[in-house]
């Protein structure tokens, strides 16, 4: 497949457009010729050496990342940064990115794929960021006890061995759920304007604690990594429809 026929097919399917004035990531292609062809694509949650020489490593003519290296432009390419960009130039690896696109998308994205977890139902776009959303919010098909829902993100998400974190100040059984994966407390107000019992995104800040006891409502913090697998493991399930070979490489954070 020709590389700008991949890059146009991924950015109309993650709606770029849509977010070009509300995402500090260039999201799109970050690092590729104008010309060229793709039959293999690595897929990882972050755009690092380590991730860059991996799929350099198993032959990947592109890299799929839901966090890239450039985020409002270079004002200069040296130390890390020359680093990583030699390390994509000398292996001729294209690096694509989807940050906010790929955390909302109803249907492929990061916060979906937690719901999916969860097996929520009568789901909603959610966690409002000027027109667009960031994430996802639906009803658990059985109530949860608090201390239920962290048991189940812990066991299902590659949470690299490191425990799921529950403030546990909502009501006894949580129905409605909220979801903003990665650093998603900013939408915690938005979370109990609505109504939801709980709110599950990935890392938290000190403030979060006595904001979600104010409010009445759960968070869980289930790692920053482990609730942003989903995205790029749904653009690997589509490119593989394509009839590109893919490989998924794991490189959990704990965090």
């Amino acid at each position: 497949m020709e590389l700008s026929t991949f890059v146009d097919r991924l950015d109309e399917t993650l709606c770029h457009d849509d977010y070009a004035e509300l995402d500090a990531s260039a999201n799109g292609l970050q690092i590729g010729p104008a010309e060229g062809t793709v039959e293999h694509v690595a897929f990882a949650v972050d755009g690092v050496l380590e991730t860059f020489e991996r799929a350099a490593d198993v032959g990947a003519d592109a890299l799929v990342t839901h966090h890239g290296i450039s985020w409002g432009g270079f004002d200069r390419v040296t130390d890390g940064t020359y680093d990583r960009v030699a390390a994509l130039i000398e292996s001729d690896l294209a690096l694509y990115v989807s940050h906010l696109p790929l955390d909302g998308h109803q249907r492929l994205g990061n916060a979906a794929g937690v719901a999916d977890v969860l097996e929520l139902e009568n789901r909603a776009p959610f966690g409002e960021l000027g027109p667009e959303h960031i994430g996802q919010r639906g009803r658990a098909p059985a109530p949860y006890a608090p201390t239920a829902l962290r048991d189940r993100l812990e066991s299902e998400l590659d949470t690299g061995d490191q425990p799921v974190r529950l403030l546990e100040f909502g009501p006894e059984e949580v129905e409605d759920v909220a979801v903003v994966t990665g650093s998603g407390t900013d939408w915690l107000a938005e979370a109990a304007d609505v109504g939801a019992d709980a709110l599950v995104t990935g890392e938290g800040k000190q403030q979060v604690f006595h904001e979600a006891r104010e409010a009445g409502i759960t968070v869980v913090l289930a790692g920053h990594y482990a609730t942003e697998t989903f995205g790029v493991r749904s653009l690997q399930r589509l490119v593989e429809e394509w009839g590109l070979e893919t490989t998924f490489l794991d490189v959990p954070t704990g965090l």
